[in-house]
This record gives C-alpha cells, structure tokens and sequence, in this order.
C-alpha cells in the first residue's frame, strides 16, 4: 500500500484545514486512490506551533511515506531539515526560492516541488485593479 504524509499547519478542528483534508481525499479517489484500500493518508496537524511541527515532520519522515504534502513554510522548513530523500510537495508557500526550498520555479531540484502561495508577476495587474476600483487611492501597502 502506498503512503502519504500530510503535514498540515492548521489546528486539526479548523474548517479550512479540514475542507483542504477532504478535497485532497476526493481528488486522490478520483483518480483511482482511496484511503484504506490502496493508499493509506497520515494527517498531523501542526496547529501553528513550530514545535509540534517539527516532531510531526520527524514522525512522518519515520513512517516511510512515498510522499509528504505539506501545507505553509514551516511545515517545509521542518521536513527539509529531517529528510532530504522523501519527495515533498508544498502548498501555500509565499517564496520557496527565497527560503531555500527550491533552487528555481520552473527546476526546483531536489526533492520538492509545489505551488506557491502567490506569483508575485500578478502585482503590478491587483494595483491596476485597485487603480479601476478606487481612483482617489494614493498610498498602498501590501504584507505577506
């Protein structure tokens, strides 16, 4: 049976985190991977606190997953300082270059890959928007 590690950031009650839980689940049974029958998911939930984050890295890591899905930079950050050998795929990372998870965009190297929290190109498009939506705007300020 395959497995996947899923390192989650979120408290394991907070909806998002759930809903997030359930999509993934449903995207793997659509294409043919179904949890308990043919793969097997192990979720921790971080809730936020960078220790619980590391030990959950180190006990995924020790469960021998084919992969490890982790959610935010510390959750990344965690599991690259534990293994450099389990394939790991980030979501909601705002700068994986600029936090040494990856090399580049288009050739992260290494064993991870992901998507990133936004694409910082699509900038210059929300002020121009705002430009449309509030002409009398002066002063903008933007935090990640």
């Amino acid at each position: 049976m395959r497995r996947i590690g899923l390192l989650m950031t979120y408290p394991a009650d907070d909806p998002v985190g759930q809903a997030r839980l359930l999509a993934l689940a449903q995207e793997l049974a659509q294409s043919g991977w179904t949890d308990g029958r043919n793969v097997r998911i192990d979720v921790r939930w971080g809730a936020a606190d960078p220790e619980r984050i590391r030990s959950y890295a180190a006990e995924l890591i020790a469960l021998a997953p084919d992969v490890i899905v982790a959610t935010g930079s510390a959750a990344v950050g965690s599991l690259l300082q534990t293994t450099r050998a389990v394939p790991i795929v980030f979501v909601q990372v705002a700068e994986p270059v600029g936090a040494g998870f990856v090399e580049t965009l288009p050739r992260p190297g290494g064993n991870v890959t992901g998507f990133m929290l936004y694409e910082y190109g699509i900038g210059t498009k929300w002020l121009e928007l705002l430009k449309e939506i509030a002409p009398g705007v002066k002063r903008v300020a933007f935090e990640l």
